[in-house]
């Protein structure tokens, strides 16, 4: 990853590369955001910065032996560090990591239990991890350079395992750099929150998302404007937005919300039923896609009780259907409707079984929409 690939986040990409070429590179630095501002995809290009044998002006030079292995993240000075599960160490995961993060950096935790299979167990950073990076960066560097530890989620770390990493920051080894890369600073130890140079990482503006979208994909300049609008800065929303797009995921999507609605409008608790049933089949990622495709649907259904039809972002099908169902949608009820959807999203998460969630928002809903 180069600086130049990171979508927006201009003003720590300028902060990162003056400290480096000021040589004021701190060893421990915390990179922190919400999930798809480009976290990850920012400490690995400036992880790429610090080893390159040939930084230019205002990035990497891409072509030296140092940037030629990290394209492919084998560089012997670079190391990650990750939640797995089973107590097994990232070295046994380093083939799915790689793909994960070359496939697309702004890939998100529910990604990463999908490609290790996670199911019910909850992946953490254990303490095996932590003696396994004490022994790898009591070596000297095999390029002269820094040894640089990307620890990704280390919010994720068992209790032993972050004293073992506050001991190593506390007193690091010669030019060794820490970049953690965190979504819940506040989980971390504080001792080691107290350590670390924090940056604060802010959503995408749309516009720079717009801007992206134009450069980066033959989308119309409305739908382009459309996914902008309906990402509130992610990055990974609009990633997966793109890979879907026109999909028969939409579509889906769009027939199970108006089954959901009619259902729950005309109290049909055994289609309901089955209605439950019928999403518990889909897969943990497209029950979340859909969840937030049905808050998604909700706001439209608000904003369109405006009579601001600039303010609606939808296709033909969805402005039909919203036509008819947005007074069902109103001050009384937003709230409660949203409420219950993100509670689901965050259960499905927690693999909580999707039959009874699914059948538990659908019986939230008929009360919801009679208010």
């Amino acid at each position: 990853m180069l600086f130049k690939e990171v979508i927006g986040q201009d003003t720590i990409k300028h902060q990162l590369i003056s400290e480096t070429k000021e040589g004021r590179v701190s060893h421990a630095q915390l990179f922190c955001g919400p999930q798809g501002c480009g976290k990850l995809p920012l400490a690995l290009a400036y992880a790429r910065y610090l080893l390159c044998n040939n930084p230019q002006e205002h990035d990497s030079c891409g072509t030296c032996h140092s940037c030629i292995m990290v394209n492919k993240l084998v560089h012997p000075d670079m190391h990650f560090v990750f939640p797995t599960i089973k107590k097994r160490l990232c070295s046994e995961y380093l083939k799915e990591w790689r793909k994960c993060v070359l496939n697309n950096p702004y890939f998100t935790f529910d990604d990463w239990l999908d490609v290790i299979d996670a199911k019910n167990s909850q992946p953490i950073i254990y303490t095996q991890e932590s003696d396994e990076l004490i022994r790898q960066l009591s070596m000297k560097s095999f390029e002269g350079g820094y040894k640089i530890t990307i620890i990704w989620l280390p919010e994720k770390m068992n209790d032993e395992a972050a004293n073992k990493l506050l001991k190593l920051i506390e007193e690091p080894p010669q030019r060794t750099i820490f970049l953690l890369v965190s979504e819940e600073p506040e989980k971390i130890l504080p001792t080691i929150l107290s350590r670390t140079q924090q940056l604060d990482l802010h959503k995408i503006p749309e516009q720079t998302i717009y801007d992206y979208l134009q450069s980066n994909y033959q989308i119309p300049s409305e739908r382009a404007n459309s996914i902008a609008h309906l990402s509130n800065g992610n990055i990974s929303t609009v990633l997966k937005q793109i890979a879907t797009e026109d999909s028969e995921n939409t579509s889906q999507y769009f027939n199970l919300f108006v089954d959901l609605m009619r259902f729950a409008y005309q109290r049909k608790i055994k289609e309901m039923k089955q209605w439950s049933e019928q999403l518990a089949g889909l897969g943990r990622e497209k029950q979340k896609s859909f969840l937030e495709y049905c808050m998604r649907m909700i706001r439209e259904s608000f904003i369109y009780n405006l009579k601001q039809p600039s303010l609606n972002y939808m296709n033909t099908k969805e402005t039909q259907f919203v036509s008819r169902f947005a007074p069902f949608v109103n001050e009384r009820n937003i709230t409660g409707i949203s409420t219950e959807l993100e509670k689901a999203s965050n259960d499905i998460g927690r693999n909580v079984s999707s039959k009874i969630v699914f059948f538990d928002v659908s019986l939230k809903m008929i009360m919801l929409l009679k208010n």
